[in-house]
């Protein structure tokens, strides 16, 4: 009987070790936050608690407070706005310095069928802008109806960038996105705080030069219907609409010095469209998605990087989707410079948008008339701390498991967990419905400092009678001895010791 006994309960440690493995991917709802609109096309906010919604068709920008309720009209251009497909009132975004200066601006189709990008005011009244502030930036000619990009967003560095599409028709017929000298088909990057009406950034990479027109910041896109920047590590993630059969996620990081080329039309996705007059493969900068229209794709989405505080399971997860297959999708790094992706909830369609409040919680725009809040189904986040007597307790959870420097401590089930060495602890708890990563404790274990611990309330010193965390060295406390263990007390333990502690014990 013993030896199945022994099988049984190796068989339980290394199913413990399975579990504790398994987390529970990110799991998310669409909680209808307002159901009475057009056909918004984007959603934003200012600094404060209220949501900007850009109508499209009616060629307006209305409010809504924090609760989905409609406040009132911010500003109505339609008297300049042409709509109808992929033209009407399609982007926004609001000056870093808004509180102060009250500027934003717009990219809308004016009634001659070009984009126009131009800088409006907001009035005395905080809910209504001013109608004759607007300062015209950029007015782009568009030679056909479609591909008018519309995305406008400003980036960690302060200046404004400008998605454009390669100007409509199928295939690119005049090779726009490739050429320098057209501003179709580009990303593009001015300086709206200088010049007149704009400055161009002295970092732009086409800076000064003649065969490439500077505003460009990257070339080769053909739609890039949404973009945004992570809030947190200002990456730049591109949703770049494909022709017939692949659609695509373009990343560049924090830090580029621009100048990417994302290959359209020499290349749809990965795949090779056009090769007339192409550079090698090498030449182009490729997504880091790509999907077939053989999945139901037909317009990607591109979306936002969640950074909102309410539910820590979705922090650093890109999140995107599709006009028509309507699932809402995700892109996490998989820490060897690739990504993983998951399909997380069936949308059904129309989702034209992603945006954030002020908070960073993330919201779903769809164009048949709604906007939703991301929520996650499983909102259990929990965290370790010390006990303040040698050991870490995590909170209520029905089922524990320790690490140390990410390796599993066999046999380690419980709330509460005592170091006996040092290195940098968590646990993963699971409340019966899904299990989640607590946060790392740097935790030091160091003899010979009778009776004192160290300061940081993570500190546990072994031989310390009392550990509550919050022992500061000062004129009663004794200077520890042999800290390295060598046998010999030391100026290298001095200075071992003042690194660690400082010079406030005597």
């Amino acid at each position: 009987m013993k030896p199945i006994l022994s099988t049984i309960f190796t068989l339980f440690v290394l199913a413990s070790q399975l579990n504790a493995q398994t987390l529970t991917p990110p799991d998310i709802t669409l909680q209808t936050f307002n159901s009475s609109l057009n056909v918004p096309v984007g959603i934003y906010n200012c600094g404060d608690s209220r949501l900007f919604v850009v109508e499209q068709n009616q060629a307006d920008i209305e409010i809504l407070d924090i609760n989905g309720t409609y406040v009132g009209k911010f500003l109505d251009l339609s008297s300049v706005v042409l709509f109808g497909g992929e033209r009407g009132l399609l982007g926004l975004a609001f000056h870093p310095q808004y509180s102060t200066n009250g500027y934003f601006y717009v990219n809308y189709t004016n009634n001659s069928g070009n984009t126009v990008v131009a800088r409006y005011q907001v009035s005395a009244d905080p809910n209504v802008a001013d109608p004759n502030s607007a300062q015209i930036l950029l007015t782009i000619t568009q030679p056909y109806s479609n591909h008018n990009g519309g995305n406008i967003a400003f980036g960690p560095d302060g200046y404004l960038y400008v998605g454009m599409g390669d100007g409509g028709s199928g295939g690119d017929p005049e090779n726009r996105s490739q050429n320098p000298l057209t501003l179709l088909g580009k990303m593009l990057r001015i300086d709206v705080d200088n010049g007149n009406p704009y400055a161009i950034p002295p970092s732009n990479p086409y800076f000064g030069q003649t065969d490439t027109l500077p505003e460009i910041w990257g070339l080769g896109l053909r739609n890039p219907w949404k973009f945004s920047f992570d809030t947190q590590t200002g990456d730049l993630w591109i949703g770049d609409v494909g022709q017939n059969v692949w659609e695509e996620i373009d990343f560049e990081p924090a830090g580029s010095p621009g100048g990417a080329n994302w290959g359209w039309r020499c290349y749809e996705g990965n795949v090779t469209y056009n090769s007339a007059g192409c550079q090698p493969a090498s030449f182009y900068d490729f997504p880091v998605k790509v999907h077939n229209h053989s999945e139901g794709f037909c317009s990607i989405t591109g979306g936002e990087v969640y950074r909102g505080a309410a539910y820590p399971a979705l922090d650093g997860i890109y999140f995107y989707a599709d006009y028509c297959d309507g699932d809402i999708m995700t892109l996490t790094p998989d820490g060897l410079g690739g990504y993983v992706g998951n399909n997380l909830y069936a949308s059904g369609g129309s989702v034209v948008a992603f945006g954030h409040d002020v908070n960073g919680e993330m919201y779903v725009v769809k164009n048949s008339g709604q906007i939703y809040k991301m929520v996650d189904t499983c909102p259990f986040y929990p965290s370790i701390s010390s006990n303040g007597d040698g050991s870490i307790g995590a909170d209520v959870g029905t089922s524990y498991w320790w690490f140390k420097d990410d390796v599993i401590i066999n046999g380690e089930n419980s709330a509460d967990f005592t170091p006996t060495s040092s290195g940098v602890y968590y646990a993963r708890i699971s409340n019966g419905t899904c299990t989640r990563q607590t946060n790392a404790i740097s935790w030091i274990v160091q003899g010979g400092i009778g009776g004192c611990t160290y300061s940081s309330a993570v500190n546990f010193n072994a031989d310390a009678e009392v550990d509550d965390g919050t022992c500061v060295f000062d004129n009663s406390c004794t200077c520890p001895g042999d800290l390295d263990n060598s046998g010999v007390i030391t100026v290298t333990d001095l200075i071992a010791f003042l690194g660690l502690f400082g010079s406030t014990c005597e």
